[in-house]
């Protein structure tokens, strides 16, 4: 039994695309809170950070190279230090977006005074930067953020330097990269799970060596979840849906190894996009997969 601490951060500015702020009202209504209970968990909901509207601002232009900054730095920031204060009082972080652009500070919160490990599990890399992004927009800059590349904004939320090293960093279902985000990959220390890996060596071999490289030097691993990992066949209701993902049975898979790692320290929910979903599917899936990755097996 754990003491698991719900935070949402219904946050859309990172996006190019409006609906993902509605994601964390979409997961909680299918029963999160309740289902985990009903695992054997404590569960505390605490609520979303404040997060203002679009409406409230100018439209960004289209040229703009760091859309929504100044607001995102801030929401990052609340949400980086209520996590922080969620790990200290020895409860289990399970954050509910949202776009991917949060996850700059659920990561900052739960890696503040350690060193952590990620695994993104995500159809995009999200590694580029105010140099080489081709729309603006910041949930595809979040892992270049972490990694300490970009605006010092975004790269410092509550402490100087980078918050994880790219040794410690894996991601797992990669299908979409623009060509200067693939070209830093390439240059960086991060290691890159296609969906070519996964489709040749299976998913259970890639999540257990991607778990292996996140904790071979750190006090645990968090898993930045993405929607959009999975086929849109199967999840139809995310910010930016990619052919070619990940099917049930695999995020399940995945979900279940990292459970059995007893390593796992924190968990992001995000990109479900209610306004593009049938029947509120992809939202019951994202909690599905939660309790996976709580403990739930089959069997």
């Amino acid at each position: 039994m754990s003491e698991i601490a719900i935070i949402g951060a219904p946050v859309d500015l990172g996006a190019g695309r409006r609906g993902v702020d509605m994601g964390p009202s979409a997961i909680r209504y299918a029963g999160l809170k309740e289902r985990l209970e009903a695992l054997g968990h404590r569960a505390r909901d605490l609520g979303n950070v404040m997060v203002p509207l679009a409406e409230q601002f100018v439209p960004p232009t289209s040229s703009e190279k760091l859309r929504y900054l100044h607001p995102l730095v801030e929401i990052n920031r609340e949400l980086a230090r209520q996590v922080a204060a969620i790990v200290a009082e020895g409860s289990f972080p399970l954050v509910l977006g949202g776009d991917h652009s949060l996850a700059i500070g659920s990561i900052s919160g739960l890696a503040y005074g350690r060193r952590i490990g990620v695994i993104w599990l995500d159809a995009h890399g999200d590694f580029n930067t105010p140099e080489t992004t081709p729309s603006g927009n910041i949930h595809g800059m979040s892992m270049a953020a972490l990694t300490g590349r970009g605006h010092p904004a975004l790269t410092s939320l509550l402490t100087e330097g980078p918050v994880l090293r790219d040794s410690d960093v894996a991601l797992v279902g990669i299908r979409s990269l623009d060509q200067l985000e693939r070209e830093a990959l390439h240059a960086s220390g991060i290691h890159v799970f296609t969906m070519h890996d996964v489709d040749r060596r299976g998913l259970a071999s890639v999540m257990a060596e991607a778990i292996e490289r996140v904790t071979a030097a750190t006090d645990g691993f968090h898993i930045s979840f993405d929607l959009d990992a999975l086929d849109p066949s199967e999840a139809p209701g995310v910010g930016t849906p990619v052919l070619g993902g990940i099917f049930y049975r695999e995020a399940h898979l995945a979900m279940e190894i990292a459970a059995d790692s007893g390593r796992l320290i924190g968990l992001d929910l995000l990109e479900v996009n209610p306004i593009l979903d049938s029947r509120n599917v992809t939202a019951e899936l994202a909690v599905e997969f939660a309790l996976s990755a709580l403990g739930q097996r089959i069997f």
